[in-house]
C-alpha cells in the first residue's frame, strides 16, 4: 500500500512541474514561388517538374502543411483544377511528373500540340488554421503529340454513320485503346466520343491521318460495302477495311453454304438456313465420296478488303460440340487467313435437320459472336 502511495505521490509532482503549454498557430506565408517558366511536355520523360517556395513558416519553427492549387490563366483558384499535397506534405515544394502536368493542362484546356498557360499558388495549414497565398505564379505548357486520356469506351457520331447522326454507335473495345466497329458509311463526316451524355471527350482524324483529341470532325466518302472501323489509340490512327454485306456459314469439309448471313444494320449479319449434317450413311446429303464421318463442324467466311477470311474459332482450339450453358465466349468469332481444318466449331446435334436464324453480333458484351436462334424442325 505503501508503494501505491509513493507512485501516486511521484506523479503528481511531476505533472506539478511540468509547464502550461499552449498551441502556437501563428505561420506566416510564402513570400517567394519558384517554377519553370515554359515548359514542352513529353508524357513518356522520366524529369521531374518541380515547383518549390520561400519564406514564411511557423512561428515556433513546428510543421506547416503545404497544398499547391492550379488553375487556367485568368482563374482565381476559388475553383481550382486541382489542390495536390506538398512533397510529404510539409516539404516546401511539389515534385510532379510531365504526364501529371499534362493531365491539368488538359483540365485546363488546352489541346494536345498547343500552348497555354497554367497558374498556381500555395495554401498552408497548421493547427486547423487555412491560409492561401495571394501571391501566384505562371508556367508555359506545350503539349506534346499524343492522347494521355484514352477513353474505356467509343463511340462514332457524324452525318456518315448508318443512323444519319442520330445519336451515337458503340464500338467494341478490343482491348485497352483499341476499338472496332462494324458499319456502313455514307458521304459526310464523323468523329468519336467517350461517351453519350453528360461531359465527354471527342476526337477525330486529322488531315495526316493521325487521331487526335478535340471538336474537329473526319470528311468520309461513301462506301458500298459494310466497313470495319478500327479506331487505335495506342498507335493514333485508324484504319478502315471493307468488309462485304454478307458473311457465308459453310461446312468445314465441303464449302457449301450453309446459310448466307446479310447485314442488317447495328453491327449485325444475319440469314435463314437449312441445317442438314452431310452423313455417308444418307446419300440425300450429298457426301464426298472420300468422307468417313459425319460431317457437323462449320465456320464462316466474310470478304474482307477484296479477299476470303475466316471468322471462327480461337487459335489452338480445337472443334467442340457445345453441351449447354456455355459462355458466350465460346461463340466469339476471331479472323484468320483461311485454313480448311483449322478454326471450326461443332454443331449441337439437335440442329440436324433443322431451319434456323444464324446470326453475328459484331459487338455483344465486347465480343463478336454467333447464335442460332428460332430452331425448327425440317418438314
Amino acid at each position: 500500500m505503501k508503494k501505491i502511495a509513493n507512485i501516486i505521490l511521484s506523479l503528481l509532482i511531476l505533472v506539478g512541474c511540468q509547464e502550461k503549454y499552449e498551441l502556437n498557430v501563428d505561420f506566416q506565408l510564402p513570400t517567394h514561388l519558384d517554377s519553370p517558366t515554359a515548359i514542352q511536355l513529353d508524357v513518356t520523360s522520366a524529369e521531374p517538374v518541380v515547383l518549390s517556395w520561400t519564406g514564411g513558416g511557423a512561428a515556433d519553427g513546428g510543421i506547416v502543411l503545404y497544398e499547391v492549387l492550379f488553375d487556367k490563366e485568368g482563374g482565381d483558384f476559388s475553383n481550382p483544377l486541382v489542390s495536390l499535397k506538398s512533397d510529404q506534405g510539409a516539404l516546401p515544394r511539389l515534385t510532379l511528373t510531365h504526364a501529371a502536368l499534362n493531365t491539368i493542362a488538359r483540365n485546363a484546356g488546352i489541346l494536345p500540340q498547343e500552348t497555354g498557360k497554367l497558374i498556381w499558388t500555395v495554401r498552408a495549414s497548421k493547427g486547423g488554421v487555412l491560409k492561401e497565398s495571394d501571391i501566384q505564379s505562371a508556367i508555359t505548357v506545350t503539349r506534346g503529340e499524343g492522347i494521355d486520356n484514352i477513353p474505356s469506351q467509343l463511340f462514332l457520331y457524324g452525318s456518315s454513320t448508318e443512323n444519319n447522326g442520330q445519336g451515337g454507335i458503340p464500338f467494341r473495345k478490343v482491348e485497352d485503346g483499341l476499338f472496332q466497329i462494324y458499319t456502313t458509311i455514307s458521304a459526310g463526316e464523323i468523329q468519336f466520343r467517350s461517351a453519350t451524355s453528360g461531359e465527354a471527350f471527342t476526337y477525330y482524324i486529322d488531315e495526316t491521318a493521325k487521331l487526335r483529341e478535340g471538336n474537329g470532325s473526319t470528311t468520309m466518302g461513301s462506301y458500298s460495302e459494310v466497313v470495319r472501323l478500327t479506331v487505335d489509340f495506342n498507335t493514333m490512327k485508324m484504319t478502315t477495311d471493307r468488309i462485304g454485306r454478307s458473311v457465308r456459314c459453310i461446312w468445314g469439309a465441303t464449302f457449301e453454304n450453309i446459310a448466307v448471313l446479310e447485314y442488317k444494320g447495328n453491327g449485325i449479319f444475319e440469314g435463314a438456313g437449312q441445317i442438314v449434317f452431310i452423313d455417308p450413311s444418307r446419300p440425300e446429303t450429298n457426301p464426298p465420296s472420300w468422307l468417313g464421318w459425319t460431317e457437323e463442324r462449320y465456320y464462316f467466311i466474310a470478304n474482307v478488303n477484296g479477299a476470303e477470311m475466316c471468322w471462327g474459332r480461337h487459335d489452338s482450339v480445337s472443334p467442340e460440340r457445345p453441351v449447354g450453358g456455355e459462355p458466350l465466349s465460346f461463340y466469339a468469332l476471331y479472323e484468320f487467313n483461311w485454313s480448311q481444318w483449322d478454326h471450326l466449331w461443332k454443331m449441337k446435334g439437335s440442329l440436324d435437320r433443322t431451319r434456323a436464324t444464324i446470326t453475328i453480333n459484331t459487338n455483344a458484351d465486347g465480343l463478336m459472336i454467333h447464335t442460332f436462334t428460332n430452331v425448327t424442325p425440317l418438314n
